[in-house]
């Protein structure tokens, strides 16, 4: 049955000029914590239930422009209590002026050019239920507000998690304009976006932030055979609000304040065997503090036992620098922290997926070091 609903809600015009589909993912995922909930969910209780809607819409025009557009309904970007909301999450529109892929340029919303989970984030692609550490993670960082000193930057996040922001966020949906294209046996991408790859998503749209204070990205990828695809990103902007600034004395801004980021990334295929990795040094410059270093990583690893049926491994990791206290002695500005993602998967259809995933994460802390999740989550794709 879904297979005539996919064929029934493509489209084309008579010459073929224009043509395009609209499909989605409908998805259920159920939590259960022990400890506080791990990534970016956002709940006071041990079980969570989200629904998640998701809507693409994808046209062709002619053979050198194209357009998409997903929008979403669900319990909010970073699911939490009582919350729905309705979103559009992404649109594009791309040009290809030829049609050996050399160069494209695209203006909109959508997700960035850095690293490689991005183009494999969505459900259906994804072996697990979340994100790696580094795209959901909570930090010290707060881009809504200044630390008036040393210590008290140091001494941690003590509000609302959602108030902090990661090292990247999610697929990090801001908008602005990229290149991209292939040469041989490389590829590269480039961006500039008006918000930061820790932003959180109120500021990527263009209403919220504009670009006075861009970011910057880029990508380099090299294809030595079809087995393998090594990259390297650097990413460059503002990630403090403007209202951080409210009541500061004049004479500094947010384009004096920037998230510095390299990243490497590998992928290789073979077989059934599917690996991934991902190198993220990040570095905030942090008003009244200093440079907030982190270095994070995952190893992920995807084995194909029958058409049908895979499993998964991915191992996360975060290491944070020491920062001075200002009174002559220095501290880690978080805690070092690693998670173990354990999932398997099967499909009982070429339109539905069933995930069941395991995680353990330990911070290098004295109270509950260790928390526990276990998630299902249910997708239907059409």
């Amino acid at each position: 049955m879904l297979d005539r609903v996919e064929e029934a809600l493509a489209f084309s015009t008579a010459g073929g000029e224009l043509h395009g589909k609209f499909s989605g993912l409908a998805s259920y995922e159920a939590y259960r914590f022990s400890g506080t909930p791990l990534g970016s969910v956002f709940t006071s209780r041990r079980d969570f239930f989200n629904p998640r809607l998701i809507l693409f819409a994808d046209v062709q025009m002619g053979s050198h422009w194209y357009g998409f557009v997903q929008s979403r309904f669900d319990r909010g970007f970073n699911p939490r209590d009582h919350t729905t909301q309705l979103r559009m999450d992404e649109y594009a529109l791309r040009l290809t002026p030829w049609n050996d892929g050399r160069f494209n340029f695209q203006i909109g919303k959508f997700a960035t050019v850095v690293g490689n989970w991005v183009g494999r984030h969505q459900s259906w692609e994804n072996p697990f239920v979340n994100a790696p550490m580094m795209y959901d993670n909570f930090t010290a960082i707060y881009d809504a507000e200044i630390p008036a000193t040393a210590q008290k930057f140091l001494s941690g996040a003590t509000d609302d998690r959602y108030d902090y922001n990661p090292v990247i966020w999610g697929p990090s949906y801001a908008t602005g304009a990229s290149i991209s294209g292939g040469l041989g046996k490389f590829d590269y991408a480039a961006e500039i976006k008006n918000s930061s790859l820790a932003s959180r998503p109120e500021s990527w749209e263009l209403r919220s932030m504009n670009f006075a204070h861009p970011t910057i990205s880029s990508r380099v990828g090299f294809r030595p055979d079809q087995a393998w695809n090594l990259g390297v990103s650097y990413s460059e902007g503002s990630y403090l609000l403007p209202r951080a600034f409210a009541g500061q004395p004049p004479g500094s801004g947010p384009g004096d304040y920037l998230q510095k980021v390299i990243a490497q990334d590998l992928s290789f295929a073979w077989h059934h065997l599917q690996l991934w990795a991902e190198v993220f040094a990040s570095r905030f410059q942090v008003p009244n503090a200093g440079n907030a270093d982190t270095l994070g990583y995952y190893l992920e690893a995807k084995y194909k036992f029958t058409p049908q049926m895979f499993g998964a491994v991915r191992w996360n990791q975060m290491h944070f620098s020491r920062m001075s206290d200002g009174t002559g002695g220095s501290a880690p500005w978080f805690p070092d922290m690693w998670r173990m993602d354990v999932a398997s998967g099967y499909r009982p259809t070429a339109h539905t997926q069933i995930k069941l995933q395991y995680s353990l994460q330990h911070e290098s802390v004295s109270f509950r070091p260790y928390s526990h999740m276990l998630a299902l989550q249910l997708t239907i794709r059409f």
